[in-house]
């Protein structure tokens, strides 16, 4: 069981990694309000208050929530030698006592009494967080150390805030976790193979991994 460390929305700021979207929110600052969560459809954050602007990228149903574990942020302030604090590499739910990169695809979170979640897919790294992080070969070395963290999709709204425990609910019977998903679409993929008949995926990930995979004519 791991607890919700903070709860984080966007601070809108210019994007010069991509002047077309005007702004982006990958400014996540923690809050102390109670936050409610609900899917938010096709495009837009799952949470009330936070802003996505990059919709062709970000947002909608299936990552209407992203989550990343304190844990990891710790291992990367020690490699980069600076302060990272909550909500920085734009994360929704920075987690405290949850293995979010090895979490199962499909597997279903409780967060405070009300909100139930379920892991999708893994984050991918794009010029916006790179730009934001201001770290030579940010992306390279985000991609090569593999713990992206986990878009969440929501299957019962629920207000949160932070203190609120996490529970694992459910786990699914296959084994193919957030970070064996994300080497696969990035540095592995040999792994590809793996993503296809796992129906908790999304189809257009299992579509993907089909395409990559088929046979070349």
């Amino acid at each position: 069981m791991g607890y919700l460390r903070s709860v984080n929305l966007a601070h809108p700021r210019p994007n010069p990694a991509k002047p077309e979207t005007g702004s982006t929110g990958i400014d996540k600052r923690p809050t102390d309000l109670a936050v409610e969560v609900r899917a938010p459809g096709e495009s837009g954050s799952g949470l009330a208050g936070d802003a996505i602007f990059d919709s062709a990228n970000h947002g909608g149903d299936l990552q209407a929530v992203y989550a990343y574990a304190r844990e990891v942020l710790d291992a990367w302030e020690t490699e980069l030698g600076r302060e990272l604090s909550d909500g920085c590499f734009g994360e929704n739910l920075t987690t405290r006592g949850i293995a979010v990169d090895d979490a199962l695809i499909g597997e279903r979170w409780r967060v405070g009494e009300q909100l139930l979640l379920e892991v999708t897919v893994p984050r991918v790294p794009c010029s916006t967080f790179a730009d934001w992080l201001a770290e030579q070969r940010w992306v390279k070395r985000f991609t090569q150390r593999a713990l992206p963290g986990a878009y969440l999709r929501v299957l019962e709204p629920g207000v949160i805030r932070a203190g609120d425990r996490i529970t694992v609910e459910y786990r699914p019977a296959h084994d193919l976790t957030i970070g064996e998903t994300f080497r696969a679409l990035t540095t592995e993929p040999a792994l590809l193979p793996r993503l296809v008949d796992v129906a908790e995926l999304p189809e257009q990930t299992r579509e993907l991994a089909r395409r990559r995979t088929a046979p070349k004519s």
